[in-house]
């Protein structure tokens, strides 16, 4: 299909940053975070010589104004990786109102904002891919991480009934449940919660970057769940 264009959310840092490096040399990619300083930052050409935008996806309004540059920009969207994530660590009595009213706007309103927005445009042009990273942390439950597993359940139950919905191959809603990685959030996560054998951002972004290249009439079906821990499937 030649050169396309890929939107990766949270794509500052991490995983989503691994998405985009892999991406930017054959595509149009743009980068949408929520700090400007590093959305800036990340699309320099010193980074990654790529659009970037101001998005904070737990504001309805920030995302349809996002996507709606983006499409005035490029015309199509062929892909979106949904990585932005927020991280909700410890037992319920130990976090504050605030962190589980922000890990709840991020990883509950804001995929969801998100995937209406990118599935509905998706839609009008006939075709396009979403992956969205979830977590191996949904496998079992994870007595130490209530509010994060829960949000993050949501998201997978969600992308679950979207990807049912979509009745053709030509729209693919796809998730990727990636195990503990070494990056700025798992700085924030902890050691304790890295196992001792793990994969690299840029391993699980091969991945991601294999789904969100998929062609329309690729025989892939849409709800496609993907598990990587440990460096091993």
């Amino acid at each position: 299909m030649g050169a396309r264009t890929f939107v990766v959310v949270g794509g500052t840092s991490g995983l989503g940053l691994a998405v985009a490096r892999q991406l930017v040399d054959e595509h149009q990619v743009v980068v949408f975070g929520n700090e400007p300083a590093e959305v800036a930052a990340t699309a320099t050409a010193d980074e990654l010589g790529c659009d970037g935008a101001v998005c904070d996806v737990s504001s309805d309004e920030q995302v349809r104004a996002g996507f709606a540059e983006v499409v005035r920009r490029h015309g199509t969207i062929d892909g979106v990786a949904a990585c932005a994530s927020m991280w909700a660590g410890g037992e319920l009595a130990d976090l504050s109102v605030e962190h589980i009213r922000r890990a709840v706007e991020v990883n509950v309103l804001g995929l969801t904002y998100l995937l209406r927005e990118v599935v509905g445009h998706l839609h009008r042009q006939g075709h396009g891919n979403v992956v969205y990273i979830g977590a191996l942390a949904l496998a079992a439950p994870r007595p130490g991480i209530p509010v994060y597993r829960a949000t993050k359940s949501y998201g997978s139950s969600l992308v679950d009934s979207l990807a049912e919905a979509q009745h053709s191959n030509r729209i693919k809603v796809m998730q990727l449940h990636p195990g503990p990685m070494p990056t700025r959030l798992q700085e924030r996560v902890g050691a304790e919660f890295l196992d001792e054998v793990y994969a690299m951002p840029e391993q699980v972004a091969t991945e991601v970057v294999r789904l969100l290249l998929l062609e329309p009439d690729d025989l892939y079906v849409s709800g496609e769940r993907v598990l990587r821990a440990d460096g091993r499937w």
